[in-house]
C-alpha cells in the first residue's frame, strides 16, 4: 500500500453524523431556551416545594389552635409576638395566625385540590373522548351531545350549584371541579383521536384483531397525550383559580383547611380598616402560582403544536 494515499483517504472520509435528537431532548432544549417559561417553571416548583415542606419550614402550625394567642391578631408585617420569640414577617390575620405559615399550608390545599381534580378530569375525559372517536356512530353522537350541554353552562355556575347540593369539604370541591372540567378533555381527546384513527398503525392493530380497549389504551392514547398534557397544564391554573373563587365565596373548602382563596376571604372585611396584608399576601401567592403555571403551559403548548414544528 502506498503511504502517500492514506492521508488523502483519511481526508476524504465523511465526518460521523451527530446522534439523532430524541423528542424529550428537543422538548427540554426548546423549553429551556425560553426565559419566561423557565421562570414560570421555577415559580411552580417553588410553590410545590413550599407546599410539600410546609410542616417543616413554616414558622407556625396555623391549625394548632392552642398555639395561637388572640392578642397577636391583625399584627402588621414585621411585628413580634408578645413573648418576643417569633417574628411575623407577613403579619397575622384576625385569628392570630402567622400569614406566612398560613400561606404555606394554603398552597398545599390549593395545589392538592387543583392537581387531583385535573388528573381525575383528564382520566374521565380522555376515556370518553377516545371511546367516542373510535367507536363512532350513536355512541359518539350521545357522548358529544352530553359534552356540548356541559360546556354550554359557565363553570362557576355549575360548581356553585354542585357545592350547594354537596356541601363544603375538600372532597366535595374536587368532585365539583372534576364535573366542571372533564368535558374539555373529552372534546380535545376526541379531536386528537379522530386524526390518529385513520393512520396505518391503527389499521395494522385492527388487522391483527387486537381488542378495542387495547387499541385505545396502548396505541391511540399515547399518541393523543401531547395536546391533553398541554390542556391539563393550563387547566391546572384554571382549577386553582376556580377553587379559590369558590372558597372566597364561602362555598369551597372549610375553615379548618383553608386554601389561598379562603385566606383572601378572611381579610376582605378588614381591607378598608387598613389591615391590607391579610388579603394582599395570600393574593400575591395565588397570582404568582397561576402566572407560573400559565407561563410554563403556554410555552409547552407552542412546543407541542405540530404547526410550529420546524
Amino acid at each position: 500500500m502506498n503511504p502517500s494515499i492514506a492521508p488523502v483517504q483519511a481526508a476524504d472520509a465523511a465526518p460521523p453524523l451527530p446522534p439523532a435528537e430524541t423528542p424529550w431532548q428537543r422538548l427540554r432544549r426548546e423549553f429551556l431556551a425560553n426565559r419566561l417559561a423557565v421562570l414560570g417553571l421555577l415559580l411552580v416548583l417553588l410553590a410545590i416545594g413550599v407546599a410539600v415542606l410546609a410542616p417543616w419550614i413554616a414558622p407556625q402550625n396555623p391549625y394548632d389552635i392552642g398555639a395561637l394567642d388572640i392578642f397577636d391578631s391583625k399584627l402588621p408585617p414585621g411585628s413580634r409576638n408578645a413573648d418576643g420569640t417569633m417574628t411575623y414577617w407577613l403579619g397575622t390575620d384576625a385569628q392570630a395566625r402567622d400569614l406566612l405559615s398560613a400561606i404555606f399550608y394554603g398552597l398545599r390545599t390549593s395545589l392538592v385540590v387543583g392537581g387531583v381534580s385535573v388528573l381525575a378530569a383528564l382520566a374521565i375525559g380522555s376515556l370518553v373522548g377516545l371511546a367516542a372517536a373510535y367507536f363512532g356512530g350513536w355512541l359518539d353522537a350521545l357522548l358529544m351531545r352530553i359534552v356540548d350541554i356541559q360546556l354550554s353552562f359557565p363553570a362557576i355556575l355549575v360548581a356553585l350549584i354542585l357545592l350547594a347540593i354537596l356541601g363544603k369539604g375538600v372532597d366535595k370541591v374536587i368532585i365539583a371541579l372534576v364535573i366542571v372540567q372533564w368535558a374539555y378533555f373529552a372534546r380535545a381527546a376526541r379531536g386528537a383521536a379522530l386524526v390518529e384513527r385513520g393512520k396505518e398503525y391503527v389499521e395494522a392493530a385492527q388487522c391483527l384483531e387486537l381488542g378495542s380497549w387495547r387499541i385505545l389504551w396502548r396505541h391511540l392514547l399515547p399518541n393523543c397525550l401531547p395536546p391533553l398534557i398541554v390542556i391539563a397544564t393550563i387547566d391546572l391554573a384554571h382549577a386553582i383559580a376556580l377553587e379559590s373563587t369558590l372558597s372566597f365565596l364561602g362555598v369551597g373548602v372549610p375553615v379548618t383547611e383553608p386554601s389561598l382563596g379562603m385566606l383572601i376571604a378572611n381579610g376582605f372585611e378588614f381591607m378598608l380598616s387598613g389591615h391590607y396584608w391579610i388579603s394582599f399576601f395570600p393574593g400575591i401567592a395565588l397570582a404568582l402560582t397561576i402566572v407560573g403555571i400559565n407561563l410554563a403551559g403556554d410555552h409547552l403548548r407552542d412546543i407541542l403544536n405540530p404547526h410550529n414544528a420546524r
